[in-house]
């Protein structure tokens, strides 16, 4: 945790985001984990993910839009990843951030934004999927995913275990019948909000999951199941042996550059796999949170800093 927070706080400083960002693509340590700061570089990562049998989800990072012609801008961005992935025939869908569509300037807006690529997508027959970002956009996202599944099925969510509501919050969308990314969550929340403990967020993580891949809610619910953490994959695996699910009716879900080891075990296990591929020029807040979630990743960095400060 310590290492986590003090992640976190550098994060905050504006001079080591800048040094990272002048250095990350320049050295090329930040590739292990961003695809490219362009549509076609990820795109190119995604064609070698397909031919590896791994499909996508493009994701163009950037939050908190300050102006609405910047919204509808991130809007016209997500659409064309759609129509350049099925122009290329790649298999994939594209993730969305809301605040990145306008959230903190006017919810309606957001609301029309995230309905234009959800048709766009639709008339293509492909998916997308809503990103869960920090608390204070919770309630918000699930009125938005709410309001447009109704009128699209081809959108899923992400909710994220380390919260105390999540629960409650897939017993609310379950009449949809959506997918759900479950992920653990990436952000820093306070102790009223999300659980602080690894060991309490990994139980609340397979409580979930049982509730996703109960018999009950088999044909609710279409789980992507969001993780790196090998237990939570031996889970995963076992529960989805014992019920008998078909690889046509679940996911596992993995972060470009992050534990490819098991990326691998996975598909050569049978296990349908999608690869969550980022790209922009917009990448160090994301780059600094994928650091802050395993210890070996900030390692991974340091040796490729020394390596370059010496030659």
């Amino acid at each position: 945790m310590l290492i986590r927070d003090f992640i976190f706080w550098l994060s905050t400083k504006k001079g080591v985001t800048n040094a990272i960002a002048r250095r990350g693509m320049r050295y090329g340590f930040a590739r292990r984990f961003i695809a490219g700061e362009t549509l076609d570089e990820a795109l190119a990562a995604s064609a070698e993910l397909g031919r590896g049998g791994r499909c996508v989800s493009l994701n163009h990072l950037g939050e908190n839009v300050t102006t609405v012609e910047a919204a509808e801008r991130a809007r016209e961005s997500y659409i064309r990843m759609v129509r350049e992935l099925h122009a290329k025939g790649l298999n994939g869908n594209v993730s969305i951030k809301l605040t990145q569509l306008g959230l903190d300037l006017d919810r309606d807006l957001c609301q029309k934004l995230a309905a234009d690529i959800a048709a766009a997508a639709d008339s293509l027959g492909r998916t997308i999927e809503m990103d869960m970002e920090g608390t204070a956009h919770t309630d918000a996202t699930l009125d938005i995913f709410e309001a447009t599944r109704q009128r699209y099925a081809n959108v899923g969510l992400a909710i994220q275990a380390y919260l105390y509501r999540s629960e409650k919050d897939v017993e609310r969308l379950a009449p949809l019948e959506p997918k759900i990314r479950l992920v653990k969550g990436a952000y820093r929340e306070p102790p009223n909000l999300a659980y602080q403990k690894k060991r309490d967020v990994d139980a609340n993580y397979c409580r979930l999951l049982d509730r996703l891949l109960a018999p009950a809610a088999n044909g609710r619910f279409f789980p992507a199941i969001a993780t790196h953490d090998p237990k939570m994959l031996d889970y995963a695996r076992e529960q989805l042996r014992q019920r008998g699910f078909a690889s046509d009716r679940y996911e596992f879900q993995m972060i470009y550059g992050v534990r490819r080891d098991l990326q691998q075990q996975l598909r050569d296990q049978g296990h349908p796999l999608r690869i969550y591929v980022p790209f922009g020029t917009e990448w160090c807040p994301y780059f600094m949170r994928r650091l802050a979630e395993r210890p070996a990743n900030c390692w991974f960095v340091l040796r490729n800093l020394a390596a370059e400060s010496f030659r």
